[in-house]
């Protein structure tokens, strides 16, 4: 059976709420699903069982209700990175930590070391960093190097979305 809108909502009457939730529910599934895509990124990652399970339950809870517009994990180390609407949160599996950073005071560094110039101490070809200085030495630094030419193109991409995050 259809029902026609006239016999949904009475003619003549407004239920001005009713968009405004559904715009609500778009945007908390949508949120749902940007959590659930960094976890499962997380997955994808070989942590050990207590980092995994730290992001799973720890991590997951504290995000509910944030909109998560994209992230990026660090395979060297487990680390990930999330961007907010306004901020950037930091996550640190092996201490535990959250650090949360405004957008106004994150930075991107992107050292491009094929020139031969200046080589990487660690011998990286490339590398990506955000960061921001903070007070008592608790500074966002989320890096990810290259040691192959071929990663560099995954690098670049992040750098692309970071730096489209950072003016948008």
């Amino acid at each position: 059976m259809k029902l026609k809108m006239s016999e949904i909502i009475p003619h003549g009457s407004y239920e001005p709420d009713w968009s405004k939730r559904l715009m609500v529910s778009a945007q908390k599934a949508q949120g749902q699903l940007r959590v659930q895509e960094f976890l499962d990124d997380i997955a994808d990652l070989c942590v050990c069982k207590d980092h995994l399970t730290w992001y799973n339950v720890d991590v997951a809870t504290l995000l509910e209700g944030c909109s998560i517009h994209g992230h990026t994990t660090n395979p060297r180390d487990g680390s990930a990175i999330l961007f907010l609407d306004s901020s950037v949160v930091a996550c640190h599996p092996q201490t535990g930590r959250l650090q949360h950073y405004p957008k106004s005071m994150v930075h991107c560094f992107i050292d491009d070391h094929r020139r031969g110039e200046e080589a990487a101490p660690d011998g990286a070809v490339f590398s990506v960093e955000l960061f921001s200085i903070s007070p008592r030495e608790e500074e966002l630094c989320f890096i990810l190097e290259c040691h192959q030419e071929h990663e560099i193109p995954a690098a670049q991409r992040e750098a692309a979305r970071w730096l489209g995050w950072l003016n948008g």
